[in-house]
């Protein structure tokens, strides 16, 4: 607000609750189109889009011939009016009445990213400034919106946010998918996998945590649903199991996008998103064992075989006459991590279980009930090639009140391409890290 000239600076998000009142906003050009005696800039904030009037006749000749000729993404001050103009994106229109440039881009240098077609390598390398574009601004808030809602869901339902460490001296799942790191005095370490081997022993001091944060995995994969960093939410719980997950994972997504959909409207709109196909996801999810869905996927024309993991193509087909997530439970023990409880009646699976979205999106939560006898532990790192040592802290959880317990991780990313109806998952997050990308 200018002191000697006092005008409101607001929100473009705000803009419905100054109708009629004189207001300033600043922010970018996000676009512009000229007539001969009136021009409409497009102004972005960060909190949205709205369309500007400038009339010649009502403007000093200086301030009318600089927003005409103003070049897109320049900074600026805009004040005016505000109106209702149901016509218009957003509902509203400010009617100009001055204007400050801040900072003009040059047009020997202009915006590099035009309304023509840009192929997807040039604009991920101007990821910094594809980021201001209406669809990659929409998932990122979509993407806010889902972080939000995890984080309400778990605090409202008595867990305890624990982090968890970035370093760690041993690997959660397996050690082919670990990036190594040199630490002080040579000592190796590893960008985490997982907190959740953390999360057990927080779980043992607390009942019920959840930590949130990045983990990494070194695969060496290209696919539309991989990056090498993500972000992960890893709920552990004291006194649980199998089934116990089954229900906190599909009250999690439920909740996770009935507030997408409450409160993230424009932002479907703008990414195109059929909403009716999230609006369908309600309890209670489907559910089959491990044993059904292979029947399944074999009936389904897979050459999949008991006894292997499912791949991309496997989790598309198993869902494709699907409307919501299904759960797939006890899957062979030699798939899943050292850590899975077996199954009483049948040692040979583990006691876990994917969640697997519709709409070709894939496992979104994998998860399971966690091995809380001793020597079935030992045995169970013996079998995987896993040294003992690296696990003395981890061992101590089975020695000192060790009781059933259970968790399960969910990929933000993955979830929010979901949620988006986004083709690929580098879209999901603001600087994605894969294979061959870690610029900029």
């Amino acid at each position: 607000m200018n002191p000697e000239n006092p005008v409101l600076r607001i929100a473009i998000s705000d803009v419905g609750r100054h109708v009629g009142e004189s207001v300033e906003i600043a922010g970018w050009l996000y676009n512009l189109r000229r007539g001969g005696k009136i021009c409409f800039p497009q102004v972005r904030d960060g909190s949205g889009v709205i369309q500007c009037v400038a009339v010649k006749s009502n403007l000093p000749e200086e301030t009318f011939e600089t927003l005409k000729d103003l070049t897109q993404e320049s900074s600026l001050i805009v004040r005016g009016k505000l109106r209702a103009e149901p016509r218009a994106h957003g509902g509203y229109e400010l009617d100009v009445e001055s204007a400050q440039i801040v900072q003009r881009v040059p047009e020997d240098m202009p915006y590099p990213i035009t309304p023509k077609e840009h192929g997807i390598d040039f604009l991920m390398d101007h990821r910094h400034l594809w980021l201001r574009s209406r669809r990659q601004h929409a998932a990122l808030r979509v993407r806010h919106e889902v972080i939000k809602a995890i984080r309400e869901y778990f605090d409202s339902n008595g867990f305890i946010l624990v982090d968890t460490p970035i370093f760690t001296p041993a690997a959660c799942e397996g050690t082919s998918t670990l990036f190594e790191v040199n630490y002080f005095d040579e000592e190796k370490l590893y960008l985490t996998q997982s907190g959740q081997l953390y999360g057990e022993a927080t779980a043992m001091a607390f009942g019920k945590v959840y930590n949130f944060g990045p983990v990494f995995r070194a695969e060496r994969s290209k696919t539309r649903r991989h990056l090498t960093e993500f972000w992960m939410v890893e709920p552990e719980m004291a006194y649980a199991d199998l089934e116990d997950i089954k229900r906190v994972g599909e009250e999690l997504i439920v909740a996770v996008i009935g507030r997408v959909l409450e409160n993230r409207k424009e932002e479907l709109k703008d990414l195109e998103r059929d909403v009716s196909k999230l609006e369908a996801v309600r309890a209670p999810f489907h559910r089959m064992s491990y044993d059904e869905a292979v029947v399944k996927l074999q009936a389904k024309g897979s050459e999949i075989q008991w006894g292997t993991d499912f791949g991309n193509t496997d989790e598309t087909l198993l869902t494709d006459d699907l409307d919501r997530p299904v759960m797939v439970d006890r899957y062979p023990s030699r798939v899943k991590a050292f850590y899975f409880q077996p199954a009483a009646d049948r040692p040979e699976v583990a006691m876990g279980v994917d969640f697997i979205a519709p709409e070709g999106y894939g496992e979104v939560i994998g998860g399971g009930q966690r091995i809380h006898d001793m020597d079935l532990l030992l045995r169970r790192l013996k079998e995987h090639n896993l040294p003992t040592e690296a696990f003395d802290w981890y061992l101590d959880l089975r020695r000192y009140g060790s009781v059933p317990h259970a968790g399960f991780g969910m990929g933000v990313e993955r979830f929010v391409a979901w949620m988006c109806g986004l083709e690929h998952i580098r879209e999901t997050i603001a600087f994605p890290r894969m294979l061959y990308r870690t610029r900029p």
